[in-house]
């Protein structure tokens, strides 16, 4: 049981802190690091930035009153760009429930051209600028064009990996570097990253604040 606790504060053997130990904080964040670390680590792979700017985020014990300390419902918005230029950037907004499945796992990307549905595995130009929107304002129309993705490989979006092709490229990949001593696809740096955002969620959650994050010095910081 000290073992578990580690640095956490002690106290008393509870079985239900060991073997749910992810509906209890300090043992776990609850839905940002048992769920939303997936997508965010998508997000850093995607745009090549390490971190968020800021996090904002909301949620509650809405449904499941089982003594659970971790929130059922969940909603963070991040805010992504270079920190020399606000002017820059895009907003991510995550939100999880935990009272309804409809609609399954879903993560899309949209842009000025239009979006990357990873449900799907298609771009399309849908919601891109069209030629009567762009000549109102003397823009040039910006549209992907329809591509298909890999169709022979579903993209697994939600956390319940197993026996998925992409899970066992993953693992395939970081077996051939504890061989090579080559550096994975998913690197130890991609790891910390992610976590940094999920703690940033986290600390967000619990303070109600706006939170961002010193690099330098390694350090959550609320306003």
């Amino acid at each position: 049981w000290d073992r578990f606790l580690l640095n956490r504060p002690k106290v008393e053997w509870n079985p239900r802190y060991y073997l749910e130990y992810r509906l209890f904080y300090p043992y776990s964040s609850g839905i940002p690091g048992q769920w939303m670390s997936h997508q965010i680590d998508t997000v850093h792979w995607f745009s090549g930035y390490d971190h968020p700017r800021s996090v904002v985020a909301n949620g509650g014990i809405y449904v499941w009153k089982d003594g659970r300390m971790n929130a059922d419902t969940f909603t963070a918005v991040f805010d992504y760009g270079p920190d020399n230029d606000p002017t820059k950037g895009f907003q991510v907004l995550y939100s999880s429930r935990m009272h309804n499945e409809a609609g399954g796992v879903k993560e899309y990307y949209f842009s000025n051209g239009g979006m990357i549905n990873l449900d799907t595995n298609k771009i399309s130009p849908e919601g891109g600028l069209k030629a009567e929107y762009a000549k109102a304002m003397n823009m040039q129309p910006n549209l992907l064009a329809e591509t298909s993705l890999r169709s022979d490989i579903k993209m697994e979006t939600g956390a319940n990996t197993g026996g998925d092709p992409m899970t066992s490229l993953h693992m395939r990949n970081w077996l051939e570097c504890v061989r090579s001593r080559k550096q994975p696809n998913a690197s130890v740096k991609a790891g910390y990253n992610h976590s940094v955002a999920n703690i940033m969620a986290t600390k967000a959650l619990h303070t109600g604040k706006r939170v961002t994050f010193d690099a330098q010095k390694q350090e959550i910081i609320t306003s």
